[in-house]
């Protein structure tokens, strides 16, 4: 049996357990209600027997009326506290199982998506130890040509970088989810930065065209290590999920007070049910053709974060015909 397939008999076992112990606690109030009552309408009796052997009816009927109508209180209130307190108690438990029931789906789906990210993370860095291991291996066993001899560096070269990069996402993605890293802001031409981002970007992905829209001398106030990742992982991000061959366009414009950074893609598109939760750490769309792509569901996560960061929001729309356009919007530096 596969681990899916236990995670799943397991999240059904729990889910059922729980709803069972949710019905149980139901009727065990209901039960209890019913048998306050019942006591009740005892004391009630008792108390009306009573009243017959202490007050004559027929001698003192205003007195016997009286203590009739005592009693008849008594039991009233009673019944008013029952079901008062069994009405508080029923809200109450509605509201616990409910938040019961949330934090339990939702550390469910944490540990889920922990345990996808670990598989994945093995995945992404043993890729690249593997190719980087055969190519040195080769380099020491065989007498290649130049030709060879660079391509199989720069195929090297490559996987160390996408190495690096991934361990940065990761330690970074740490360090702000933990609020140990100190961003340092200065004065930065964010549109020197991207076009730098975009020519990296060409070289490194060979198998997209990467066309750029960047108006001059856009400033802001920020972290250069930090703007950098974040335009990095919506470049790689749109090159992961586009078709090879297809066009990514990085477009930079500017207003008065911020900037518009637009990263489109023609790939398969995000479901409307799906444009918030792709920033949440570890989340990645959940069909099979995105569950074949390389990842960790680290990288929109910390984008989301870094421009948090720089006081911006980021957002996905859809774009016409086929794909995803990624905006960012920063304040520019005054």
């Amino acid at each position: 049996m596969s681990s899916r397939s236990r995670r799943k008999i397991d999240t059904k076992r729990i889910s059922v357990f729980y709803f069972f112990l949710f019905i149980y606690t139901i009727a065990a109030l209901i039960w209890w209600g019913y048998l306050l009552f019942e006591q009740s309408r005892d004391i009630t009796q008792y108390e009306k027997n009573n009243l017959e052997l202490k007050i004559d009816r027929d001698k003192h009927p205003a007195a016997y009326r009286y203590e009739l109508l005592q009693i008849e209180h008594r039991e009233n209130l009673r019944s008013l506290k029952y079901w008062g307190e069994g009405l508080t108690f029923l809200v109450v438990i509605l509201i616990g199982s409910a938040f019961v029931y949330r934090a339990v789906r939702k550390q469910m789906r944490l540990s889920r998506q922990q345990h996808n990210f670990m598989m994945a993370v093995t995945h992404e860095l043993k890729s690249p130890i593997a190719v980087t291991k055969l190519n040195l291996e080769t380099l020491l066993k065989r007498q290649l040509d130049d030709g060879r001899r660079q391509k199989l560096l720069e195929n090297t070269l490559r996987e160390t970088n996408r190495l690096n990069h991934l361990c940065n996402n990761m330690l970074l993605a740490s360090q702000m989810e933990n609020r140990q890293y100190h961003m340092v802001k200065e004065p930065l031409d964010f549109s020197r930065l991207l076009q730098q981002c975009i020519e990296d970007n060409k070289a490194r992905i060979s198998d997209h065209e990467i066309k750029g829209e960047v108006i001059p001398e856009v400033w802001v106030s920020g972290d250069d290590i930090l703007l950098r990742i974040a335009v990095n992982n919506l470049v790689e991000n749109a090159a992961k999920y586009s078709p090879r061959d297809t066009e990514i366009d990085v477009r930079l414009s500017q207003d008065d007070a911020q900037l518009l950074l637009q990263v489109a893609d023609q790939g398969m598109g995000v479901a409307d049910v799906e444009k918030k939760k792709i920033f949440d750490r570890f989340y990645r769309v959940g069909n099979e053709n995105t569950r074949k792509t390389k990842g960790t569901g680290l990288g929109l996560f910390l984008t989301k974060k870094i421009v948090q960061q720089h006081g911006g929001i980021i957002r996905v729309v859809d774009n016409i015909p086929k794909g995803s356009i990624f905006e960012i919007v920063i304040p520019v530096h005054r």
